[in-house]
């Protein structure tokens, strides 16, 4: 429930404060005095995009801040899963908006995104002004009419999870039909492909070795001369390393008993002369391992000259990558080989899914169907009540192809008259049966939803005084139900029936026009509502007539 509004620099208003209760209010004001302008405040609390051209003219920003009373609403689920602090008593919702066009929100201190603030106010605020009357043309806005009275949200909220399964099925389904069908397009080609690989045999490694092998053949004959001319060096005809190296170790050692010290030297020289020994066994060995033949040379160019081809055809880098290439285009075949077991599968998956969403689809019908029986009867008790005593309204459901709302087509059919076949209600009622119409349909699904303030503008637009006052009689019944309504209204049998009224206005000053709303005593109201009645010029006659309106003396 709204308790306060406060408004700082926006559009026509200086500042302004003001508590409200809970029950039934009305706003009055003559045409232009600023009633839009409350209703403009509250929308920014609610979410809405801010326009810099909202601030009054010459101030830096505008502030708009609103306080509720949530206690009776189960609320604290939404402000944990929004990690906002919750406060039942008292939740303050602050909108600023600056003249450089940056816009902030807070609730509770907490600044939040405008689609936090638009998801909360969509819990505490209801505004039904006269363009609202067209959604009763829309079929969606019809459907969910239903579906509140129905009181069915976990059986549609099962439904819909179990429609977007089916949803991707479909979709997944028409992936793989496309999949296949461009692939075998492309069959002879991937085939070609596959085998031209296959038949390469290739190995993982194999590039590297046949590099190494080509580099070391290609140079066969300046390793070999190498080779040579280290093992000359060390056991050659002409006095090597190794047969010089073994001549001073033998004659270190006939020292050796002379002079004690040559022993661990000639222990050394004899170790040297040992490993040296083997690293020449080693290169000899090398030598006749170094080959040259130019057949196996052609081979290794060969096959390199292929892999490089391979390569560059399929704009790889390496074997690894062509490896790689070869395992996908066979995965791609296996596809297409099993393509009809795994369009099978798919299918089956798909009809399934739709055979529960059929079944689930035909709960949601039947729990409509009861509703729209309900809701029929007491739309019909509510409107002849508000002056169509030959109301015919009747909802129509039709079958339609799966949706994300079910198989059910629906259309709110209307007549005021008799012996008239009803038709759709935008091509028939006037514009003051579909506000009787939408205020009825509010009055039913306020309670089912448990709006906590539902706020009316201008919903009286084209009846008379006598529904008008039907009309506030309904706001009046559903204000004692836990709920705050409030109408705006230009009617004075609207205006009185309100447990409170307010009046807004606008006066010229110093600095321009601004506009005024005030919270009206009795005496003040039996004036209002005179006005209303006679104008501006108010007679006794019309004063006695707002006394009787509000049951004053």
């Amino acid at each position: 429930m709204l308790t306060q509004l406060y408004i700082k620099n926006f559009t026509l208003i200086d500042e302004l404060s003001i508590s409200f209760e809970s029950g039934f209010s009305v706003i009055t004001g003559e045409t232009g005095a600023g009633k839009s302008i409350i209703l403009g405040a509250l929308s920014l609390i609610m979410g809405q995009r801010a326009d810099v051209g909202a601030i009054k003219k010459g101030r830096e920003k505008c502030l708009i801040e609103a306080h509720f009373d949530i206690s009776q609403y189960n609320m604290a689920h939404f402000f944990e899963e929004a990690d906002l602090d919750y406060d039942a008593s008292d939740c303050i919702i602050r909108r600023e908006v600056s003249s450089s066009g940056k816009s902030r929100a807070f609730v509770n201190d907490c600044p939040v995104s405008l689609s936090v603030l638009k998801e909360l106010g969509e819990h505490l605020i209801d505004i039904h002004s006269q363009h609202q009357n067209l959604l009763l043309n829309k079929e969606n806005f019809q459907l969910s009419v239903v579906d509140i009275m129905a009181k069915n949200p976990t059986l549609l909220a099962d439904y819909r999870l179990l429609y977007d399964q089916y949803h991707a099925a479909l979709k997944e389904l028409d992936t793989l039909r496309t999949s296949i069908e461009q692939s075998k397009e492309r069959e002879d080609f991937l085939r070609f492909q596959c085998n031209e690989l296959k038949e390469a045999r290739l190995k993982e490694g194999e590039q590297e070795e046949l590099e190494l092998t080509y580099e070391q053949m290609s140079h066969a004959e300046e390793v070999k001369e190498a080779l040579c001319f280290a093992c000359n060096a060390f056991d050659g005809d002409d006095a090597g390393i190794l047969t010089s190296l073994k001549q001073v170790g033998d004659r270190v050692q006939t020292i050796a008993s002379l002079y004690p010290d040559m022993a661990e030297l000639q222990e050394r020289l004899s170790s040297c002369y040992i490993e040296l020994k083997d690293i020449s066994d080693e290169l000899s060995s090398r030598v006749d391992d170094v080959e040259f033949s130019p057949q196996r040379l052609s081979e290794i160019n060969d096959r390199l000259h292929l892999l490089y081809s391979l390569e560059k055809k399929y704009k790889v880098e390496n074997e690894m990558e062509l490896i790689e290439l070869y395992g996908n285009l066979s995965q791609q075949l296996q596809t297409i080989d099993n393509s009809d077991e795994a369009l099978l599968e798919c299918q089956a998956k798909v009809d399934r899914l739709h055979g529960e969403c059929v079944a689930k689809a035909a709960l949601l019908t039947t729990a409509r169907e009861k509703a729209a029986k309900l809701l029929e009867g007491s739309l019909k008790d509510l409107l002849v009540g508000l002056g169509i005593p030959n109301v015919c309204f009747f909802i129509r459901l039709t079958a339609k192809e799966l949706t994300h709302d079910g198989a059910d087509k629906v259309s709110f059919l209307f007549s005021a008259n008799k012996n008239v076949e009803p038709q759709p209600v935008s091509q028939v009622a006037s514009g003051g049966e579909i506000a009787r119409v939408m205020l009825s349909i509010k009055a039913m699904i306020s309670e089912a939803v448990q709006l906590p303030t539902i706020i009316f503008d201008e919903i009286d637009t084209g009846v008379s005084g006598r529904v008008a006052e039907k009309m506030a009689h309904i706001m009046q019944i559903m204000g004692q139900q836990k709920r705050q309504v409030i109408a705006i209204s230009h009617l004075p049998q609207i205006a009185s029936k309100g447990s409170i009224h307010y009046q807004v206005s606008k006066e010229d000053n110093e600095e321009g026009t601004v506009s005024k709303m005030v919270r009206l005593s009795d005496e003040e109201r039996v004036l209002e509502l005179a006005k209303m009645l006679s104008g501006s010029d108010i007679t006794p006659a019309a004063i006695d007539n707002a006394k009787a309106l509000l049951g004053v003396n």
